[in-house]
C-alpha cells in the first residue's frame, strides 16, 4: 500500500491535478499513516505554505473558494493532535518567515478594508503558531513581524470595539496572546533605544486607542462575556505593561532628563538627538484616529502616560524632572490652548469633562507622589512649579465649568497642593464655585461640598476663618448672577463648619458675625424695601448669621468674661439693629397684590428665621453660662408669671410692640415658607419653656400644640409635597408639608399629651395616607440625604418609638383598620354590622384602656368615674365579642366577600404597612382587634372569578404572616376572651377548604407552596397556643379533630359521604392540618417531664385517634397515584409525622413495644418507593429534604428495614444520589443538614460488618479509574460520603475501622487532585469539595493519624492545586481549602509540620504570592464583589501569619526566610491599600519573632530594590507596630 501513495507529492506539484483533488490529497497524506513520504509533515506545511505565499505574491492565481481552503488545510494542520504529538516527540518541524509575512498581509488588508467577514481561518492560523513554541519561532525570530502583527491586530480590535456588532472572543484572544509574546521578547532585548523606536513607532498609537476603546466600549449582553469580564482587563494590563517597558526604561532616565531640564540644569550639552519626550508629544498630537475621538483618546493617554512615567522614575531627585514631564503632557491637552485664551469656544461640554477629568488624574499623580515641595520650589527653583499651578489656578476660575464634577476636584487639588496657588482668585473661587454656582446634580454636589470643606479646613488650620468670610460676604452682597441664589449653606456645608467652628477661637467668630450683621444694618436693610435683591440677600446673610450661630461653641461658666460680654453685645445688636427695623418696615399696609411680591416673602423668611435664631441661642446661652445676661433680662422681668405666659411667642422678644408681633406673624401664616416654618419652631420653643417651669399652664400647651398642627394642616390636605434637605432657609410652598410633618413627627412626645383625640386621629390619617403612596411611589427613588413625607411616616412606624405613644398608635390602628373597611364593597343588606365597620367603628372608645389609668380623679367623682370608665372598657370588649360572633356567623352561612383584583391589590398594599408595625407589642384590645381584622380579612373575603390566582394565595399568605407576628406577642392570649379556640380552627380550615375549589390552577406552584407554609406556621403555633394555655385542651382539640375527620373537599357538593368528589387542594390542605396537630401533639409529648407523664393520658389518646384517621386519609391519597407516577412531595412530610407519632406512642405504651404489622408494611412501601425515586429526583430540592428527613426517622428503627435490607442499601441509594446529573454541589450545600441526618442514624445503627462495607464503597468511588472512565460524579459522590462520615458521631470499634482505612483515602484524594487539577471545570467541583474534606479528616484525625507520611500526603494535594487563571469564586473556594487545609496541620499536627516546613512554607508561600498578585493595584478594579473576595482571602493569610507568630515556637527560626519571601514578592507589586494592610499586620507579627540578627542578615542579604522595600516595611513596623505593642504590654498586668 505504501507504494500506492508514495505518488502523492508529484501530484501535488503537477499542474494538471486539480486543486480540489490537491486538497484532497493533502488532507489524506497527513491523516493517513498508509501515505510514505520521506518527512512527510514538514513537507506538507511546506507545500501549503508555498502555495498561500505564491498567491499572495501575485505569483499564482487562484479563485477565492481554493485559498480559503488552503487557510483552513494550514489551519487543521497546525492545530492537529498529530503535529502536537510530534513536536512532543522531539522532531524538527517549522514554517517560513513568508508565512508570517502573509498572514500580517491579509489581516492588514482586512484593516484598510474594514471588513472582517473571512479572517477567522487566518486568527486561528496565527493563534496556533503563536501558542506552539515551534512555530512562533517565525515571529519571535523577527521581531519586527510581531510587531507589525500587534499593531494589525490592535486596530482591528478597535474597528470591532466601534462598531454596533457583538464582539466575539476569537481576535481578542489572539490579541492577548500576541501582546504575551511580545512582551516576552521585549523582556529580552538588550537595546533600550531599539525597544523606545518599536513602541513608539509602531505601537504606541495602535495601543492607546485599542485603551481608550476597551474603556468606552458600552458592553452589552450579546458581547462575549469572557472579553467583557476578563480579556479586555487583560489586554488594558498588557498595553500599560508594555508602554512601561518600552517608553519608560531605567536606562533612558537620563535622555528624558536631558530633554526635560531647564538648559542650565543640564550636566551636559545635548549631545545625541534622542528626544523621547519630544517623540512621545509628536505620536500624541499627530492624527492617528478620527478627529472626533483625538481629543478625547489623548485625554485618557495622557494620565496614563503620565503615571507610567512616574512608576519608572519618581524619586525624591529626580522630582524636578517628573514636573517638567507634566508641563510636557499637560500641553498635549486641549486645555493648555485656553492658557493663551486660544480657541474659548472649541470645546463642547463634554470636551470640558474630558479635559479636566485628565487634568484631575495629572494632579492626582502629583499629590499622590508628593512631587511639589513648596520650600525646595520656593528655594532652588525660583517657584517654577508654583507658577505652572497658578497658571492652572487662573484657567479654571476665569473658565468656570460649575456644571462638571472634576471643575470642583481639581480647584480641590490645587488647594491641597499649596492653598496659596488659589489665594490671588480667592474671589473668584468664592463665587463660581460656591454663591453663584448653580448645582442641581448629585455627582457634582458631592465634589463642589468637598472644595468649599477643603477651603474651610485650609482657612480654618491657617487662622484667616474671618478673611474667608469678608470675601464670602463680599460676593453676596454683589448683584446675583441668577433672580434665585442657592443656598449658602448645604447640609455637608453645615456638618464641616461645625468642625471649623469649634476649632476656632471664639473672637474670630464673633469677628465674623458683627462683620455680617454691621453689614446687615448698613447696606441691606436700609435698601431691602421693594427690592428682591436685596431682600435675597438679606435672606442669605441670615442664613450665614443661623448657621455660625448654631453651629459654634456655646458659651458656659469656663468662657472669658470679654467674650461674654462680646456674645452679648452682639445679639443686642442683632435685636436692635436688624430684627426690630424689619418688623416695623413690615408693619406698613400692603395691598393684595403686593403681599405676593418675592421681596416681602423673602424678608419676611430672614425676620423670622433671625428671631428663631436669636431666641434659641439666647434660652441656650442662658441655660450653660452664669455670667451671661440676656439683652431683654429687664424688660422681660417686668412682665412676669401668666401674663407672660399668656403672650405667647411675643414674649420672647418684649421690646417689639404686640401689634408688630401680630402683623409678622400674620405675614408668616400667608406664606407656605421658612416664616411660617419659624413661626411653628418658635410655638414649639415656646411649649417647652412652659414646660420647664414649675406650674406648667395646660391652657397655654394646648394652644401652642394646636397651632402648630393647625398651621400645617391646609398643606398636608393637598397631598403635594418634595422632598426637603433639611435647610431652614429653602423651604418652599412644595418642601413645606414635608418640613412641617417632620417637625410635628420628631416632637411627637412634646405634641402628643396637649393635643385633642380629633388631632391624634388626623395624625394617624395623615400617616396611613403618607404610607399608602410611599407604597405606590417605591418605584421612585429621591436622594439618600434628602426628607420626604413618606421617609419620615415609615420611619415612625418602622420604629420602637411609635408603640410607646399608645393613643396614636390605636388611632393608627382605628385608621388602618377603616382603610380596609373602605375597600370591602357593601352591597350586603347588613353591610352595617360587617366586621370591619364595627372595629373601625367612630362611636366605640377604642382608646379608653390606654387613657383609663392616666386620667386624674377626684376624691368625690371617683366611684362615678370608675363605673363609668368599667362601663366604657366593657362597651369596647363587648363589640369585640359581637363582631367575633358575626365573624363565626358569615363564615358558617358562607357569605363571603368577592374581591376585584383592585381591590385585592390594595388590600395588600395595606396588609404590608401593617407588616411594618410591630405587632407583638400591642395591648390585649388592640391585639384582639388586629386578629379579628386578619381573621375576617380570612374567612370573610374571596377573589373574583377573573381575578389572579397567584395574587388571591399571596394576599392570604400575608394575613397568614401577620397573624403569626400577632401570636409571638404578650397579650395574644386575650384573643380566647372572644373567642373559642375551636372555632377559630374550624373557620379558618372551613374557608381555606372552600376556597381550595378554585386554586387547583395553582397547585405545586411556588406561591402555593409559600401558602400552604404559611397556614401550617399559623395552626402550628396556635395548637401550641392551646397545649400551653392548659384550659379545655381536650375539648377544643376534640372538637378540631371531629372537624377535620367530617371534612369533605366539596363542601355541600355532594350528598356523597365517600371521596368522589376529593380535589387534589383540599386533599393536600386536610392533610397539612392533621400532620401539623400529630406533630404538635408528638412534639409536646417529647418534651413532657418524666413526672408528668401520667397527666398526658389525654393528649395520649387524642394522638391514637388522630393517627387513626390520618392513615385513613395518606392511604386513599396514596391509592390516586400509580406505582409509576412519583410521590407527591406534600404527602412525605405527613408519613414523616405518622411515624415519629407512631414510635412516640409505641414507647409511651411499653418501651420495649413496636408497631402494628399493617403499619409497618406501609411505612416499608413507602420507604421502598422514595429509595426507588430518590436518584430520579434530580434538583428538586423540596423532595429530597422531605425524602431524606423521612429516611431518618425511618433508619432510627433498624426493625423497619424489608427484608435483606441494611444500612448499606440506604447509603448506596444516597451514592446513586449524589452522582445525579442535576445534582451540582449548590443542591448538595443545600440538603447538607439532611444528609447528616441520614447518615448520623445509619451509622449510629448499623453494625460493624456494614460499616466496612460502606467505607469500600467509598474507596471504590475514589479509585482513579473513574476518572479516566469520565465518571467526576462517583468522585464528587465518595468525596461527599467521607466528609459526612467524618462529622458522625462513631461507635469504638467503627472509629478504628474508619481511620486504618484513612491513609488508603488520603492516598486516593491526592491522585483525585492530580487528575482533576488538569481539567479547569472540575476545579469547583472536585478539587474544592477534596480539599474542604482533606481539612476535615486533618482535624479529626488530631490523635488517630500517627504516621507523619500520611499527614504529608495533604502537602502533596497542595502543591499540585492551581492558583492562577481561576474565575472569582472559583479561586475563593480554592484559596479557602488550602488555607484551612493548611490551617488544620498547624493546629492539629504540629510535630509533622516541623518535619517538613519547607513542603509548608512553599504551600503558604503559593497563597501568598497569589492573593498579591490578585490584590495589585490597577487602573479599574473590576467588580465589588470580586474584590471583595480578594480581601477575604488577604484576611485569610494575615490569620495565618498570626497564628504562626502566637502558637508556633519552633517557627522563630523561619522567620527570617518567611519575611524575606514576603518583601520579594512585594518588590514586584503595587497593592492595594486594603490589600495591603491586611498582608502588613500580619507580616509584622512575624516580624515580632525576628530578632536583631535576623534584621541585619536581611539588610545583608536582600538584592538592591527589595531591601528597600524590607526597610520600608521594617520602618513601619517600628513605628506603627512595635510602638503599638510595647504601649499595650505597658499595661497589661
Amino acid at each position: 500500500m505504501a507504494a500506492i501513495y508514495s505518488g502523492i507529492y508529484v501530484k501535488l506539484k503537477s499542474r494538471n491535478t486539480s486543486w480540489e483533488d490537491k486538497l484532497k490529497l493533502a488532507h489524506f497524506a497527513w491523516v493517513s499513516h498508509q501515505c510514505v513520504l520521506p518527512n512527510k509533515e514538514q513537507v506538507l506545511l511546506d507545500w501549503v505554505s508555498r502555495v498561500l505565499v505564491s498567491y499572495y505574491n501575485k505569483k499564482l492565481g487562484l479563485e477565492d473558494e481554493v485559498v480559503e481552503k488552503l487557510w483552513a488545510y494550514l489551519d487543521n494542520v497546525i492545530h492537529s493532535k498529530r503535529l502536537q504529538n510530534l513536536l512532543k516527540s522531539g522532531k524538527t518541524i517549522g514554517l517560513s518567515f513568508s508565512v508570517a509575512q502573509v498572514i500580517n498581509e491579509r489581516l492588514s488588508e482586512a484593516c484598510s478594508q474594514k471588513t472582517q467577514q473571512n479572517i477567522g481561518t487566518v486568527l486561528s492560523c496565527s493563534k496556533g503558531i503563536l501558542s506552539t513554541p515551534t512555530l512562533s519561532i517565525i515571529y519571535t525570530a523577527k521581531c519586527e513581524l510581531l510587531v507589525d502583527l500587534l499593531s494589525t491586530l490592535c486596530k482591528l480590535a478597535c474597528q470591532q470595539l466601534a462598531s454596533d456588532d457583538a464582539v466575539g472572543s476569537q481576535l481578542f484572544s489572539v490579541l492577548q496572546l500576541t501582546f504575551a509574546q511580545y512582551l516576552l521578547i521585549q523582556r529580552q532585548q538588550t537595546n533600550p533605544n531599539r525597544v523606545f523606536g518599536q513602541v513608539a513607532s509602531h505601537l504606541l498609537q495602535p495601543c492607546l486607542l485599542l485603551r481608550h476603546s476597551l474603556t468606552v466600549r458600552s458592553w452589552t449582553q450579546a458581547d462575549d462575556n469572557h472579553v467583557r469580564q476578563h480579556l479586555s482587563r487583560e489586554i488594558r494590563n498588557q498595553i500599560e505593561t508594555l508602554l512601561q517597558a518600552g517608553l519608560f526604561q531605567p536606562e533612558l532616565f537620563s535622555s528624558y532628563g536631558e530633554e526635560l531640564l531647564p538648559q542650565e540644569k543640564k550636566k551636559a550639552s545635548l549631545k545625541s538627538l534622542f528626544l523621547p519626550v519630544n517623540t512621545v508629544q509628536t505620536k500624541l498630537g499627530s492624527g492617528f484616529c478620527e478627529p472626533a475621538l483625538h481629543g478625547a483618546v489623548v485625554a485618557g493617554s495622557v494620565s496614563l502616560l503620565y503615571k507610567l512615567f512616574l512608576d519608572s522614575y519618581c524619586k525624591t531627585e529626580s522630582h524636578l524632572v517628573c514636573f517638567h514631564m507634566l508641563g510636557r503632557l499637560f500641553g498635549c491637552l486641549r486645555l493648555s490652548g485656553l492658557q493663551q485664551d486660544l480657541g474659548e469656544n472649541t470645546l463642547s461640554p463634554a470636551d470640558w469633562s474630558t479635559e479636566l477629568l485628565a487634568l484631575e488624574q495629572l494632579l492626582n499623580l502629583v499629590f499622590s507622589s508628593d512631587i511639589y515641595n513648596v520650600a525646595s520650589d520656593r528655594i532652588r527653583h525660583k517657584e517654577v512649579q508654583f507658577a505652572f499651578y497658578r497658571r492652572l489656578a487662573q484657567l479654571l476660575t476665569r473658565h468656570s465649568q460649575a456644571s462638571i464634577p472634576a471643575w470642583f476636584r481639581c480647584l480641590k487639588l490645587l488647594i491641597s497642593l499649596n492653598h496659596a496657588i488659589v489665594e490671588p482668585d480667592l474671589d473668584d473661587l468664592v463665587a463660581s464655585a460656591w454663591i453663584d454656582a448653580q448645582v442641581s446634580d448629585q455627582r457634582t454636589k458631592k465634589p463642589q461640598e468637598a472644595l468649599i470643606s477643603t477651603v474651610f479646613q485650609t482657612y480654618s488650620k491657617l487662622r484667616q476663618f474671618p478673611r474667608l468670610f469678608e470675601k464670602v460676604l463680599a460676593v453676596i452682597c454683589q448683584p446675583a448672577a441668577d433672580e434665585l441664589r442657592a443656598p449658602v449653606f448645604s447640609a455637608g456645608l453645615k456638618v464641616k463648619l461645625h468642625e471649623c467652628l469649634l476649632e476656632q477661637p471664639p473672637n474670630q467668630i464673633l469677628d465674623i458675625l458683627c462683620l455680617f450683621v454691621e453689614k446687615c444694618q448698613t447696606f441691606i436693610i436700609p435698601a431691602v424695601e421693594g427690592s428682591a435683591d436685596m431682600a435675597l440677600k438679606l435672606l442669605s446673610v441670615s442664613s450665614v448669621l443661623h448657621a455660625f450661630l448654631f453651629s459654634m461653641r456655646s458659651l458656659d461658666d469656663v468662657t472669658p468674661s470679654p467674650v461674654v460680654i462680646r456674645a452679648q453685645n452682639l445679639l443686642a445688636k442683632m435685636q436692635t439693629g436688624i430684627i426690630q427695623p424689619l418688623m416695623e418696615l413690615l408693619q406698613t399696609p400692603r395691598r393684595e397684590e403686593e403681599k405676593s411680591d418675592l421681596w416681602l416673602r423673602k424678608a419676611s423668611d430672614s425676620v423670622l428665621l433671625l428671631v428663631y435664631t436669636w431666641v434659641e441661642v439666647d434660652t441656650l446661652f442662658g441655660f450653660s453660662c452664669s455670667k451671661y445676661m440676656s439683652p431683654v433680662a429687664d424688660i422681660a422681668g417686668a412682665v412676669t408669671g401668666p401674663a407672660a405666659r399668656h403672650q405667647g411667642i411675643s414674649a420672647f422678644l418684649p421690646v417689639v410692640k404686640e401689634q408688630y408681633w401680630k402683623r409678622v406673624m400674620e405675614l408668616g401664616n400667608s406664606f407656605a415658607s421658612t416664616s411660617k416654618y419659624c413661626l411653628e419652631l418658635l410655638t414649639l420653643q415656646k411649649m417647652k419653656v412652659i414646660l420647664m417651669q414649675t406650674k406648667t399652664d395646660l391652657q397655654a400647651l394646648r394652644h401652642a400644640a394646636a397651632f402648630i398642627l393647625e398651621s400645617g394642616r391646609s398643606s398636608m390636605k393637598r397631598g403635594e409635597s418634595e422632598p426637603w434637605d433639611g435647610d431652614i432657609t429653602v423651604i418652599s410652598d412644595l418642601t413645606y408639608p414635608t418640613a412641617h410633618w417632620h417637625l410635628v413627627i420628631s416632637n411627637l412626645t412634646i405634641l402628643l399629651p396637649y393635643i385633642s383625640l380629633q388631632d391624634v386621629e388626623y395624625i394617624a390619617n395623615v400617616l396611613v395616607e403618607m404610607l399608602v403612596s410611599a407604597k405606590s411611589q417605591e418605584a421612585a427613588t429621591d436622594q439618600e440625604s434628602f426628607i420626604s413625607t413618606e421617609k419620615i411616616s415609615l420611619g415612625l412606624v418602622r420604629s420602637s418609638f411609635l408603640p410607646e405613644l399608645k393613643v396614636l398608635h390605636c388611632a393608627f390602628l382605628t385608621t388602618l383598620i377603616h382603610q380596609f373597611a373602605t375597600l370591602l364593597p357593601t352591597a350586603a343588606k347588613n353591610s352595617v354590622d360587617l366586621p370591619l365597620q364595627q372595629l373601625s367603628a367612630g362611636d366605640t372608645p377604642w382608646h379608653e384602656e390606654i387613657l383609663a389609668p392616666c386620667k386624674p380623679t377626684d376624691s368625690l367623682e371617683a366611684p362615678s368615674e370608675n363605673k363609668l370608665l368599667k362601663y366604657e372598657l366593657s362597651l369596647s370588649w363587648k363589640t369585640l365579642e359581637k363582631v367575633a360572633q358575626c365573624v363565626l356567623l358569615l363564615a358558617k352561612s358562607g357569605y363571603r366577600v368577592i374581591l376585584k383584583e383592585n381591590r385585592l391589590e390594595s388590600c395588600l398594599g395595606l396588609l404590608e404597612i401593617a407588616s411594618l408595625l410591630n405587632l407583638d407589642s400591642l395591648l390585649p384590645l388592640d391585639c384582639t382587634r388586629v386578629f379579628l381584622v386578619l381573621l375576617s380579612l380570612i374567612v370573610n373575603a374571596r377573589a373574583s372569578v377573573s381575578c389572579s390566582k397567584p395574587l388571591f394565595l399571596k394576599y392570604l399568605s400575608t394575613c397568614f404572616h401577620l397573624l403569626r407576628c400577632l401570636q409571638v406577642g404578650r397579650n395574644v392570649n386575650s384573643v380566647f376572651k372572644v373567642f373559642h379556640a375551636s372555632d377559630i380552627l374550624e373557620v379558618v380550615m372551613t374557608s381555606q377548604l372552600t376556597a381550595s375549589k378554585f386554586s387547583t390552577d395553582v397547585l405545586g406552584t411556588p406561591v402555593w407552596a409559600q401558602y400552604l407554609h404559611e397556614v401550617q406556621a399559623f395552626l402550628e403555633n396556635f395548637l401550641q397556643m392551646v397545649i400551653e394555655r392548659r384550659q379545655s385542651v381536650r375539648l377544643n382539640l376534640e372538637k378540631f379533630l371531629s372537624f377535620l375527620v367530617s371534612c369533605k373537599p366539596d363542601v355541600g357538593a355532594s350528598k356523597s359521604r365517600g371521596w368522589k368528589n376529593w380535589n387534589p387542594v383540599a386533599e393536600q390542605l386536610l392533610l397539612m392540618a392533621f400532620t401539623t396537630l400529630c406533630h404538635v401533639v408528638t412534639l409536646y409529648l417529647q418534651q413532657l417531664p418524666e413526672k408528668r407523664m401520667q397527666s398526658a393520658d389525654t393528649l395520649s389518646a387524642l394522638l391514637e385517634s388522630v393517627v387513626l384517621h390520618m392513615v385513613r386519609v395518606v392511604e386513599h391519597g396514596l391509592q390516586n397515584y400509580t406505582q409509576n407516577q412519583p410521590l407527591p412531595v406534600t404527602f412525605i412530610p405527613s408519613i414523616t409525622t405518622l411515624l415519629k407519632a407512631d414510635l412516640q406512642k409505641s414507647w409511651q405504651k411499653e418501651p420495649s413495644g413496636f408497631l402494628e404489622q399493617p403499619r409497618i408494611k406501609l411505612y416499608q412501601k413507602f420507604y421502598s418507593q422514595i429509595l426507588k425515586e430518590l436518584h430520579c429526583a434530580g434538583g428538586n430540592l423540596q423532595f429530597l429534604q422531605s425524602a431524606l428527613q423521612f429516611l431518618t426517622v425511618f433508619c432510627s428503627v433498624p426493625e423497619l428495614y424489608p427484608e435483606k435490607e441494611t444500612a448499606v442499601t440506604v447509603v448506596f441509594a444516597i451514592k446513586r444520589l449524589l452522582t445525579g446529573p442535576a445534582v451540582t454541589t449548590q443542591v448538595i450545600q443545600n440538603m447538607e443538614m439532611e444528609l447528616a441526618g441520614v447518615l448520623v442514624q445509619l451509622l449510629g445503627t448499623c453494625s460493624a460488618e456494614e460499616f466496612c462495607t460502606i467505607i469500600s464503597l467509598v474507596l471504590q468511588g475514589l479509585e482513579i479509574t473513574n476518572v479516566w472512565q469520565e465518571k467526576a460524579k462517583e468522585v464528587l459522590s465518595a468525596v461527599t460520603l467521607t466528609k459526612f462520615l467524618l462529622s458522625c458521631p462513631l461507635s469504638e470499634d467503627k472509629e478504628k475501622a474508619f481511620w486504618i482505612a484513612s491513609p488508603q483515602i488520603l492516598t486516593a484524594l491526592a491522585m483525585q487532585t492530580k487528575e482533576a487539577c488538569q481539567d479547569q471545570s472540575q476545579i469547583s467541583t472536585i478539587v474544592v469539595p477534596i480539599l474542604e474534606t482533606v481539612a476535615a479528616l486533618l482535624r479529626q484525625g488530631e490523635g488517630f493519624l500517627l504516621n507523619p507520611h500520611h499527614v504529608a500526603l495533604a502537602f502533596s494535594i497542595l502543591l499540585i492545586v492551581p492558583l492562577d487563571h481561576l474565575k472569582t469564586e472559583d479561586y475563593h473556594g480554592v484559596f479557602r481549602g488550602v488555607h484551612e487545609v493548611l490551617f488544620s496541620i498547624v493546629q492539629c499536627h504540629p510535630k509533622v509540620l516541623l518535619k517538613a516546613v519547607p513542603s509548608f512554607l512553599n504551600s503558604f508561600h503559593r497563597l501568598v504570592v497569589s492573593v498579591m498578585h490578585e490584590g495589585r493595584q490597577k487602573a479599574d478594579r473590576g467588580n465589588t464583589d470580586e474584590f471583595e473576595v480578594i480581601l477575604k482571602c488577604a484576611h485569610l493569610v494575615e490569620r495565618m501569619y498570626t497564628y504562626i507568630a502566637a502558637e508556633m515556637e519552633g517557627f522563630t527560626v523561619f522567620s527570617a526566610f518567611i519575611v524575606a519571601q514576603y518583601v520579594t514578592e512585594l518588590q514586584k507589586v503595587t497593592l492595594h491599600p486594603a490589600v495591603k494592610k491586611h498582608l502588613t499586620e500580619g507580616i509584622y507579627h512575624i516580624l515580632d519573632l525576628c530578632i536583631e540578627r535576623d534584621i541585619k542578615f536581611l539588610n545583608v542579604s536582600l538584592p538592591p530594590g527589595v531591601r528597600e522595600v524590607f526597610k520600608d516595611l521594617y520602618n513601619e513596623y517600628n513605628h506603627y507596630h512595635k510602638a503599638k505593642k510595647h504601649g499595650e504590654e505597658k499595661y497589661t498586668a
